[in-house]
């Protein structure tokens, strides 16, 4: 059995208090806490940069810092976030329209001494990312489509799941496969059941009072 853990996403969580919001999540069974940046660019959206990941880093405890970077040039920002207390950086596969920059974002990003992960919209075929996957730390897969809010779990994400559940497996490397969007205790269930080991969640952990137990049904 792969040990699965609960990222909340603090996109979803009080941003008035948002020392006390990090904080309360690790003794409750969080074992990432996941950074949703995006630049208004590559999603509609825009949230924030690296100066927010400074501000939680000290609170953030033994949590790994899990920022996940919708932007349009995640090669240009590593720096920064790397300096502000990220551990592990995502990006996307979309980001570029060439491997040869795909991979010096990934390899830019190991240079910084941080794990390096991608991540792949709904629509992109899951064999694009086969060529990276040795030398990844984690395979994001969205299940809703990035930047926007209120979006159901996409279903066909869980083939992408399995895909990537099978490479990961055959490779014996050890490669979080995460996922985002959606997942609450029913759609966490089967997002396991396919392979994921890394949950992302964010509304259905904040903005609840207990969050121990919204972290356990995610677990069980």
């Amino acid at each position: 059995m792969r040990p699965i853990i609960v990222a909340p996403s603090i996109l979803s969580a009080d941003f008035d208090h948002i020392e006390s919001e990090v904080l309360k999540v690790e003794p409750a069974g969080a074992k990432f806490i996941h950074l949703d940046v995006m630049d208004g660019v590559f999603v509609p959206a825009k949230t924030f940069g690296p100066e927010l990941v400074r501000r939680i880093s000290p609170f953030a405890g033994k949590m790994i810092r899990d920022t996940h970077l919708m932007v349009a040039d995640p090669k240009s920002m590593i720096d920064e976030f790397a300096a502000a207390g990220s551990e592990l950086i995502t990006f996307h596969y979309e980001s570029y329209d060439n491997d040869e920059d795909r991979f010096a974002c990934l390899h830019a990003i190991h240079d910084a001494g941080l794990l390096c992960g991608m991540s792949i919209k709904p629509d992109t075929p899951e064999d694009v990312l086969l060529p990276f996957l040795p030398e990844l730390d984690l395979v994001l897969v969205m299940s809703v489509e990035p930047g926007k809010g209120g979006q159901k779990f996409m279903e066909k994400s869980l083939q992408k799941l399995s895909y990537f559940r099978k490479h990961i497996d055959e490779l014996g490397k050890k490669i979080y496969l995460e996922v985002d969007g959606g997942i609450n205790d029913e759609t966490a269930k089967i997002a396991v059941r396919f392979g994921a080991d890394v949950l992302v969640a964010g509304s259905y952990i904040y903005g609840h009072e207990d969050y121990a137990r919204r972290i356990q049904e995610l677990l069980r």
